[in-house]
């Protein structure tokens, strides 16, 4: 993993967390539906990351970084289902949940300041 990239090494570490969870709902718990849409959505996130940092044009990586903050929140919602669900358990849900927000503010700031400068040009 890039260690020179901290919101892509954040996004593989919480993407492994992602994967751990969903190994416990379906061999544990039997929950299929609710944990493959975060495992789609989680693993997303770093996925759209990677490909933001291999972006050919400002526009591009603006894009890749908007997909990936999109499926953060969409992350955080599935995350509050298993939650009020009764899949996992609170301390679970905050770990999980604050990881994701990070994840969330760090790229809407990166957001914030791509489009700031882009209006600028």
């Amino acid at each position: 993993m890039n260690k020179e990239n901290p919101l892509a090494e954040k996004s593989y570490n919480f993407a492994l967390k992602i994967i751990d969870l969903y190994k416990i709902l379906t061999n544990q718990n039997k929950e299929y539906f609710l944990s493959k849409q975060l495992l789609r959505s989680g693993t997303s996130i770093g996925a759209n990351i990677a490909e933001a940092n291999g972006a050919i044009s400002k526009a591009d990586f603006s894009a890749k970084i908007s997909v990936a903050y999109k499926e953060s929140l969409e992350t955080k919602y599935w995350l509050s289902l298993l939650k009020d669900s009764e899949y996992i358990s609170i301390e679970y849900y905050d770990l999980l949940f604050s990881n994701a927000d990070e994840l969330s503010k760090i790229m809407f700031s990166i957001l914030k300041a791509t489009r700031i400068k882009n209006s600028e040009n």
